[in-house]
């Protein structure tokens, strides 16, 4: 693999779920100018040139008409860390990634989305269904008490400036006075910034009457959104994955949107922002 370029990774898995990823990380390439990088994991040194093969076999026949055809990476290991290793260490710039939600055994186990995704130091888009539309105009992010809302900001400028994105603030409804708070300054926080950088946005408050990340869903759906953005849970653990991070309601949302999921301290893109601007 070329590292000087750059790379949007898609998980493929020979489900049609991948095929859908690999059909929105084209249409995010177009824009990007950047390279796809078609990742797989096996568990065998051995496995990985058949397996190579196959790919390209199948890319080259499902998708002659992707210019450039993308790259093939087969690599050994462990899917819910050589993908996070591959994607940090190539400084990847996006990895998309198609779920099938939470269903059976993974209600017990978590989500094996959100296990791939926890600790990459990179955006990765978790989609559903095929692409409806070439770009992020509309993108909801859902605002809650923790801290790390506010470090958002970086790929927030990156969308804003790739995608022409608007952003729908959705802020969750507490009575707790310190949520409230918590709410409060993240919200102040995310105004300053947006105004200083010039970014598109509007603000909504959730009604308080249901869950709220199924409230975030149901906005999003009303507003005819075409993505979600959430903050991962910072530090996330197996007790996490067992009960459920409210993120893995999110990712595996019953209106099937595409999900950008952050990590916290994601990497500077074009400099640092601050809310006062710089």
């Amino acid at each position: 693999m070329e590292q000087e370029k750059n790379y949007i990774l898609v998980t493929w898995d020979f489900t049609e779920k991948s095929e859908f990823a690999l059909e929105h990380a084209f249409l995010a390439s177009r824009r990007l100018k950047h390279s796809i990088g078609l990742v797989h994991i096996v568990k065998k040194e051995s496995e990985i040139k058949p397996t190579k093969e196959r790919i390209q076999g199948i890319i080259s026949s499902k998708y002659p008409d992707l210019d450039p055809q993308p790259e093939v990476i087969v690599k050994s290991g462990n899917i819910f860390s050589t993908i996070t290793d591959l994607a940090n260490d190539i400084r990847a710039k996006m990895v998309f990634m198609g779920t099938h939600g939470i269903k059976g055994m993974q209600k017990f186990l978590g989500s094996w989305a959100l296990k791939v995704i926890a600790h990459t130091k990179v955006p990765f888009v978790v989609v559903q269904e095929k692409p409806t539309r070439d770009t992020y105009k509309n993108i909801v992010i859902p605002i809650t008490f923790r801290k790390e809302n506010k470090e958002s900001i970086n790929w927030i400028n990156y969308f804003s400036r790739y995608f022409e994105s608007h952003f729908h603030i959705f802020k969750a409804k507490h009575t707790d006075p310190n949520f409230i708070k918590g709410i409060d300054s993240n919200v102040f926080f995310l105004n300053k910034f947006f105004t200083s950088k010039g970014i598109s946005f509007e603000m909504e408050e959730a009604a308080g009457e249901s869950i709220f990340v199924l409230e975030a869903v149901q906005y999003a759906a009303k507003i005819d959104a075409d993505a979600i953005l959430i903050m991962v849970t910072k530090d996330i653990g197996f007790a996490d994955y067992v009960l459920g991070a409210h993120e893995q309601y999110i990712i595996a949302n019953e209106a099937k949107l595409p999900v950008i999921c952050i990590n916290p301290k994601p990497p500077k893109l074009g400099g640092s922002f601050s809310a006062s601007g710089g």
